[in-house]
């Protein structure tokens, strides 16, 4: 059965965390075409094997990804342990598949030593292995391969070994904080891949692990943790993909659910090397605190190259994220949805009687604080200097007596992307 009692022990760090970093590194970044370049392209696993043979991260310094993480105000990142090519990131024990050099280790050290927490993505596909279905599944990429049609697959023995390849990961690298499997999808999911004695052997060997709930679902559901009767393996947090929901996510008793955001920062989650149709960091920013307003969190995705470097796009957002953040990240952390409704000019977060007023449009006449009553403000100040703010009071706002009025001077905000006013309340 279904504890809330500990669920909501569990998920009391990230709750407050908001931000974090996905990293998705694999041998598909020497294709540069993306990470399903396999799937798309309906390439043999012969064919794909020049880019396993090739993959060699020369210039891989995760010391330094964590630290542009830290920077950048993510208190948490995930990286690929395996993807669904089934090449493992980590020293298995059950495959030859595998790097030569343990990058799941190398990721742990480096960010644990920068104070984040850290998870491990997993996927739950395997299009290396031999028994895995390949003729007329969906995704395969011998799906279509004629050779495959009457092959016969033990799914159990597959089983067996994806099973073993978590209980690995579980058991040989210390405290995880999340495991991220990817994903479910036609028959494929819940108890056809075990989920139940999969779940009960994760949480034995890391009690306080955080789960997302693709074990039933992917992007495009949001599992049972949102019924009146989760199932024991609903994961712990919903994992909407390329989206933020309009509302943010209740169960069906209304209480909210904890769900987090995967973005990427461009069109893929792998490297793509002519994809450079990146997000604007004012855009990421403000779908940041989108979430948190919402009661969610963001984790946002980077794809390093083939030699193990952050393409220079990425870096230059993250370091743009990183200024906001520093003045800002107060009105982030700790902090989720408000008991007042979005006001048209911006967002709110709340933390107890504090609220982050996030402004995004400039106003003329004093910038209105909607659903802020003048009896229940105790001060008001600007978050990035901490300069207070005085409520207007003049024949131009007292026609609205409802709504607290302040004035920024000039005729543009402080910080275009938006400017922050810390409101505390009586």
């Amino acid at each position: 059965m279904f504890d809330r009692e500990n669920y909501e022990k569990r998920i009391e760090w990230y709750q407050n965390a908001r931000f974090g970093m996905f990293i998705h590194f694999g041998a598909y970044a020497t294709a540069a075409r993306g990470e399903w370049v396999r799937s798309v392209e309906e390439m043999s696993v012969h064919d794909y094997q020049k880019y396993i043979d090739a993959f060699d991260p020369d210039d891989c310094d995760m010391k330094e990804w964590a630290r542009m993480a830290k920077k950048a105000g993510m208190k948490y990142a995930v990286m690929t342990a395996k993807h669904h090519d089934g090449y493992a990131l980590f020293d298995t024990k059950l495959s030859d598949y595998k790097t030569r050099r343990d990058f799941v280790a190398e990721f742990l050290e480096a960010f644990r030593a920068e104070g984040l927490h850290v998870g491990l993505y997993f996927s739950l596909i395997d299009w290396h292995h031999p028994d895995y279905p390949h003729y007329h599944d969906r995704h395969h990429p011998e799906r279509n391969n004629e050779a495959y049609k009457n092959v016969k697959h033990d799914f159990d023995n597959y089983l067996r070994f994806m099973h073993g390849q978590v209980k690995e990961l579980c058991s040989n690298y210390g405290k995880l904080d999340i495991m991220w499997f990817d994903f479910s999808y036609d028959e494929m999911r819940a108890e056809k891949w075990q989920a139940q004695k999969l779940v009960e052997m994760v949480r034995s060997l890391q009690n306080d692990i955080i789960l997302d709930n693709r074990l039933e679902v992917s992007g495009e559901g949001f599992g049972s943790l949102l019924s009146d009767h989760p199932s024991d393996y609903c994961g712990d947090f919903v994992s909407p993909e390329q989206i933020i929901p309009p509302y943010g996510l209740s169960d069906q008793q209304g209480r909210p659910v904890l769900w987090e955001a995967c973005i990427t920062m461009n069109d893929h989650w792998g490297y793509h090397s002519q994809d450079h149709n990146y997000k604007k960091p004012m855009t990421i920013i403000r779908k940041l605190v989108e979430c948190v307003s919402k009661g969610g969190n963001m984790i946002l995705n980077v794809g390093p190259d083939a030699r193990g470097r952050f393409p220079k796009e990425t870096i230059r957002i993250l370091n743009e994220i990183s200024v906001w953040m520093r003045n800002y990240s107060e009105s982030i952390y700790g902090c989720g949805a408000s008991v007042l409704n979005k006001p048209e000019n911006g967002r709110i977060t709340q933390n107890g009687k504090i609220l982050y007023y996030h402004v995004m449009e400039m106003s003329i006449g004093g910038i209105p604080l909607y659903g802020i009553h003048r009896d229940d403000v105790e001060a008001i100040y600007l978050l990035s200097d901490h300069s207070e703010l005085q409520i207007m009071d003049n024949w131009i706002v007292n026609n609205y007596p409802d709504i607290v009025f302040i004035d920024i001077k000039g005729n543009d905000l402080p910080d275009p992307i938006d400017t922050v006013i810390k409101i505390i309340l009586k």
